[in-house]
């Protein structure tokens, strides 16, 4: 068995501990322990030192506890088991989070249930070396970020779903427009789990909700907004909006249709169309007719008048002789029996 008189770590950032084999340590080998590391030495599961950046020689005056655990003599050469767990200490702020399914949540607004998903990222760093050791790494030769994340993400996806729930139906907040409310979700989202972290020892920070949203493909998706694309349409055009959706209807119908059913749909819809602008025509011919003029100064009276408005003269009607039927200011003959009128 190979004897190590030195021993470091210099692997990639992203392992947080790495545990050197167990059982080819003697006296006086050294321990290099890299800036942003700490280096745990355990000896049959208890912790015996934590060593800070620099480098360390296993002796009694460094590691007394050791001596009475192995009982070796000092010097000796012979090999003993224990562990040594490097610790990096240093953030790793790339940590990836997302929902795996989308969750089935009910819109306030529309009161329709949309898929809704989540994504974004944080940061980690280790604070308390023992606890991540002891009750999470265990005895793993090599503990990740990734398995730190593997770790977290149910407790994570449970607190983003529960806390969304709570923001989109107590709070009314419509899911297509809840991305304005990003930076308060992630502020909330990190005090709600930084404590759940700081139980084995991980601190996290930086925590942030890239997005919220609902797969654009989804049929529920599609309906809502094209729901919403028609009502802002109508909110723009106002009472406009109904007559253009009338003759779009009309225009669609007349050129879906063939032959005589197409025309007959066509014309019957073009007869009420028109019927429509013979009663605008109407009304204003009515309009005209209603005027009449002076007998005296031919000038135009509103029918009805008493006097003209330009010379004056009465317009009251007058009575026939004969019949006593109003006869109009101005009229040659009685409507109603033909008399010559003065």
């Amino acid at each position: 068995m190979a004897i190590i008189d030195r021993v470091k770590y210099d692997g990639p950032g992203t392992v947080l501990i790495w545990r050197h084999p167990p059982d080819d340590l003697t006296w006086g080998t050294q321990v290099i322990v890299n800036q942003s590391q700490e280096a745990l030495f355990f000896k049959g599961g208890q912790l015996l030192d934590v060593l800070g950046p620099g480098t360390h020689t296993l002796e009694t005056s460094n590691i007394p506890l050791l001596r009475a655990l192995i009982k070796l003599p000092f010097g000796n050469k012979t090999p003993f088991a224990a562990e040594i767990y490097f610790v990096n200490k240093a953030a790793n702020l790339d940590v990836k989070w997302g929902t795996t399914t989308p969750i089935q949540l009910q819109d306030p607004k529309f009161n329709v249930m949309l898929p809704v998903r989540a994504f974004g990222q944080f940061g980690v760093r280790v604070a308390d070396s023992k606890k991540l050791v002891v009750q999470l790494s265990g005895t793993m030769n090599e503990f990740t970020v990734e398995t730190l994340s593997s770790q977290f993400r149910g407790l994570l996806l449970t607190r983003i779903k529960d806390y969304l729930a709570e923001t989109i139906i107590k709070q009314k907040v419509t899911i297509l427009e809840i991305n304005a409310y990003l930076e308060e979700i992630s502020e909330t989202m990190q005090k709600k789990v930084e404590n759940d972290f700081a139980k084995f020892g991980v601190q996290i920070m930086n925590f942030f909700v890239n997005s919220i949203d609902a797969p654009e493909s989804d049929e529920s998706v599609v309906r809502l907004k094209k729901a919403m694309a028609d009502k802002a349409e109508m909110d723009i055009l106002g009472e406009g909006y109904k007559t253009k959706r009338t003759f779009d209807t009309m225009e669609k119908a007349a050129g879906a249709e063939g032959g005589a059913m197409g025309a007959g749909m066509g014309l019957g819809m073009g007869v009420g169309a028109g019927a429509g602008m013979g009663s605008l025509v109407g009304q204003a011919m009515g309009a005209v007719a209603a005027k009449t003029a002076c007998p005296s100064c031919k000038a135009e009276v509103q029918a009805g008048s008493r006097f003209c408005p330009s010379c004056g003269k009465g317009l009251a009607a007058a009575a026939c002789p004969l019949c006593k039927a109003e006869v109009a200011p101005g009229a040659k003959f009685c409507p109603s029996c033909g008399k010559p009128q003065k």
